[in-house]
Parts: C-alpha cells; sequence; structure tokens
C-alpha cells in the first residue's frame, strides 16, 4: 500500500512547483480556519461578515443557521421558530412517504396551513455543528513513523474512540472525527442532532423538479428547487424524539432573508456540508473512471431506470411508491454522465499526465528525493492495477 503520507507529499510538492489545481479563491475551506487562512482575501472581494460572525463557539454564528439535513444534504435555519429550509429535491423522499393516489403531494405539492397539519417523518434529522476542533495530536499520539498503514489505521481507531468519548461525556452531543489530507491532519466535529422534523412545504413537482434529469447538475438552472420543514424540541430546546407536546426549536441563530435584491459584484460563497473531494488522484485513477467505471455504472443504470420509468408510467401507485427510488438512480446517472463530459471538456487526464512529469522530474533532480519520489508515480498506477482499478462508490 502506498503511504497516505506520501500521498499528500505528491500534493504538497505539485503546489510547490507551482501547479495548482484550483484558483486561489476556491475550495472546501473549514469555517473554523477563515481567521487565520481567508478571512482578509474574501473581504477583499466584498464580504461584510467577520471569521467571527461566520463560525464562533463563544457567540451565536452563521454556522448555528446551517444543518446537516438528514445526513445527505443541507438546511438553512429561517427562522426563529424552527422554519429549515432545504432542497426539494432533499425532502423528496419525506414528501413522496407522505403522499397516496388520493393525496399526491408529489404532484400537487403539500402547504401546512397551520402547526397541527405538518406532518411528522420517522428517521429524519437535522445536525448541527457546536464546535469544531483539531485533534490531529490526540488522534496520532503514540503511533510510531514505521508501521503498517494496517496497524497505523487501527491505533487511529483507538484513539479517535477515546477521543470521541471525552469530547461528548455527560452531555447529549455527539463527536466526528474525520481525516483530512489523507490521514495527516484530524478534525472533530462536536454536533447536536434533532429528531423530530415536520414537513411544513413544497412545491408541485413541475416546479420542485422543473427540468428533471435533463437540467439536473447543471447551470443556470430554472427550477423551484425546495422545500419547507421545522425542527421541534422539547420544552427545554433540547433535541427529542417525536411528540406532540414538543415546541418548536428556537436555533441560535437564523438566517435573515433580504427584499431588496441582488446587485452586480455582490459578493457570495457557499457554507454547507460538502461531501469530498478527490482533487489528488492521480491520471491512473482518473482515467479507469473515464474509460470504465463511469460507462458501466451509467450502462447499468440506463438499464434500470428504463425498467422503472414503463412501471411507473403504467401506473399512479407505482409512480408514487418507487418516486424518490427513481430520482436517486436518475441523480447518479446524470452525475456520472456529467462527470465524464466534464473530464472530456477539461482534458483532465492529459493534463494529469503533465503534472505527474513535472513531478517525476522535480524528484528525479534530487538524488534524496529520486531515491524516495521517483517511482513514485508508476508505483501509483502498479497498485492501482493490483487493486482492480479505482472503487468509488457503487
Amino acid at each position: 500500500m502506498i503511504s497516505k503520507r506520501i500521498i499528500a507529499f505528491f500534493a504538497a510538492a505539485c503546489l510547490s512547483l507551482g501547479i495548482s489545481t484550483a484558483k486561489p479563491d476556491e475550495g472546501m475551506w473549514l469555517p473554523m480556519l477563515l481567521k487565520q487562512l481567508n478571512e482578509a482575501e474574501m473581504q477583499k472581494k466584498g464580504m461584510k461578515l467577520s471569521a467571527e460572525d461566520i463560525y464562533s463557539i463563544n457567540q451565536s454564528s452563521l454556522k448555528d443557521a446551517i444543518v446537516s439535513f438528514g445526513g445527505f444534504c443541507t438546511g438553512e435555519m429561517i427562522s426563529s421558530e424552527g422554519l429549515l429550509l432545504t432542497n426539494h429535491h432533499c425532502g423528496y423522499g419525506q414528501i413522496q412517504s407522505h403522499s397516496s393516489v388520493e393525496k399526491d403531494y408529489l404532484t400537487e405539492g403539500f402547504w401546512a396551513m397551520n402547526r397541527e397539519q405538518e406532518l411528522p417523518n420517522p428517521g429524519l434529522f437535522a445536525t448541527f455543528i457546536v464546535r469544531m476542533e483539531d485533534v490531529t495530536q490526540q488522534i496520532l499520539a503514540g503511533i510510531p513513523a514505521n508501521v503498517t498503514e494496517a496497524e497505523r489505521e487501527k491505533m487511529v481507531q483507538q484513539n479517535i474512540a477515546k477521543v470521541r468519548q471525552q469530547a461528548t461525556a455527560g452531555t447529549h452531543y455527539d463527536a466526528i472525527i474525520r481525516p483530512f489530507f489523507y490521514g495527516n491532519e484530524y478534525y472533530m466535529y462536536v454536533t447536536e442532532t434533532f429528531r423530530d422534523i415536520r414537513l411544513v412545504g413544497a412545491p408541485p413537482s413541475s416546479i420542485g423538479k422543473f427540468g428533471g434529469d435533463t437540467d439536473n447538475w447543471m447551470w443556470p438552472r430554472h427550477t423551484g428547487d425546495f422545500a419547507i420543514f421545522r425542527i421541534y424540541a422539547d420544552e427545554n430546546n433540547n433535541p427529542a424524539e417525536y411528540s406532540p407536546n414538543n415546541k418548536p426549536y428556537k436555533p441560535k441563530h437564523h438566517l435573515p432573508i433580504s427584499l431588496s435584491g441582488v446587485q452586480e459584484n455582490d459578493f457570495t460563497m457557499v457554507f454547507g456540508f460538502p461531501g469530498r473531494t478527490n482533487e489528488y488522484l492521480t491520471s491512473h485513477a482518473i482515467e479507469e473512471i473515464y474509460e470504465t467505471s463511469n460507462p458501466h455504472k451509467i450502462k447499468i443504470r440506463d438499464t434500470k431506470l428504463a425498467v422503472l420509468d414503463k412501471d411507473m408510467k403504467a401506473s399512479d401507485a407505482v409512480r408514487i411508491q418507487y418516486a424518490a427510488k427513481y430520482a436517486s438512480v436518475a441523480n447518479a446517472w446524470k452525475k456520472w454522465i456529467g462527470e465524464n463530459r466534464g473530464l472530456r471538456k477539461a482534458n483532465t487526464i492529459a493534463r494529469k499526465q503533465e503534472l505527474e512529469n513535472q513531478f517525476t522530474a522535480w524528484a528525479n533532480a534530487d538524488a534524496s528525493r529520486k531515491q524516495t519520489y521517483g517511482n513514485l508515480i508508476a508505483e501509483f498506477e502498479k497498485k492501482l492495477q493490483a487493486a482492480g482499478g479505482y472503487h468509488d462508490r457503487p
């Protein structure tokens, strides 16, 4: 196995060569690091907030209005009474679960006229970040440099369990610890999760899914892709399982809504819960994705969507029952189609190969670097072939 530390070194070395894979004002940044890394540059570009306004553990801040919705989407608190705004496609499964041929909320939309009409959703949750911490030293404590990756990972997991337990003891909080930069750094998210989430409103699919799969993953879009939920809490404003006695949650912060519109050159940023980035995959992995993995996944879903589509068009009951499944399959199908289109349009494989050639030339220019890193790119290719290709989600 190629060491995660070497992978991170490869990425860092590419940057030291002046080879950047992203513009200076793009990337996925941790909110807790904005003060030291990004605040000044963002304010130069027109941001009127401070880093403390965005992320703070001492006062309410923007982070207290942003939630992980169901573990797969981002949501935003938009009122002091627990209203949560998210995408129509993020709430699509819940809208479907409440729909029937007689009450087809997917087609007609749904709006609760009062709180008694808001619909509960068993299993749905919304998670807030309480605080973030760099726990690299605690997680890597006591791990020798010369252990195998398997031994290292075992010790890492033991340290993660210990740090999580210490961080949440005596609270109703949870803690998530994730590796960054291929295991060279570790960050902990202490979280608070609410489980009484009720559907308040959603537009008809003619609005919420306007453009369908054709427009999905494309820009600009013209869809009203939104749904509204409400978070409920117990009498002390703490998380609680569903109860008719629960009260609308009062968030520490909610997003004010401006009616003044936007102006040319207004500052814009995105704050949410991205999945991951594979920015530093080698050309060999990208080639395997482009030529083998994605085409197979697209072809499989071509067949699956055709089967579902035929039966869904024949029966309204089947259409409603399989709506969320169909949308989920189509979402990934269109994503992989667009991914291959983007890789082809950007000539990504050739550009990666050029970068790797520059890295190898840099490594071979010094005897000590050559001994350690001269064969790194070839070793990547060898390991990829031995593993049977790059493995992403099926």
